[in-house]
């Protein structure tokens, strides 16, 4: 929203970044959320030894997918396989990485009703830790705004006009929150 009153538009910025950086963390929390095939984002919260740095492992070596279910790893570093492959096993994916010294294999089970169940009821947690994030900054934006009224630096009217954008941008941003997350319930639920 552009005004004459830099404040007004400060808020709008604070507010507008808030919502972002929550959206932004809401898709890559959804793109690591593994929906029986291959998805390369699954590793990148995954961190092995590199050298004495724990670096995660998409920034080590070459993933590629294959096939619909499987994830082909290709080390920089073929010294490294063995710690990825460890580093694998001991993350909470599930998965089994079979590896022939030089590349590592990972193969995703199709999932059972039960689990792709599971993985929806986490998906819908996470669009509501994202919601929660966006209504927590339409709440400071409303305080801001509410602050710059008493301070006369608005009028009551511009408030409410202001107030009702505030609520409207914050509306968009919950609409693109529900349709990622029935995207992604799809994906899961497909067999």
């Amino acid at each position: 929203m552009n005004t004459d009153n830099e404040n007004v538009n400060l808020i709008f910025m604070e507010f507008e970044e808030e919502l972002k950086k929550a959206t932004n963390h809401y898709e890559s929390e959804l793109a690591t959320i593994r929906a029986g095939r291959a998805n390369p984002h699954i590793l990148d919260k995954i961190l092995v030894d590199y050298y004495g740095t724990p670096t995660p492992i998409p920034h080590m070596a070459n993933v590629s997918v294959p096939e619909a279910r499987q994830l082909l790893i290709s080390p920089w570093d073929i010294s490294n396989v063995k710690n990825i492959s460890k580093a694998i096993l001991a993350s909470d994916l599930g998965l089994t990485p079979t590896d022939d010294g030089r590349v590592i294999r990972l193969t995703f089970p199709m999932l059972t009703e039960e689990r792709r169940r599971e993985l929806v009821k986490s998906t819908r947690k996470l669009v509501e830790d994202a919601k929660i994030a966006s209504r927590n900054a339409r709440r400071d934006a409303i305080e801001a705004l509410k602050k710059l009224k008493k301070d006369g630096e608005i009028t009551e009217d511009e408030e409410a006009s202001y107030e009702k954008e505030v609520q409207k941008v914050l509306d968009e941003t919950t609409e693109k929150f529900d349709k990622m997350m029935d995207e992604k319930e799809k994906e899961i639920m497909q067999v």
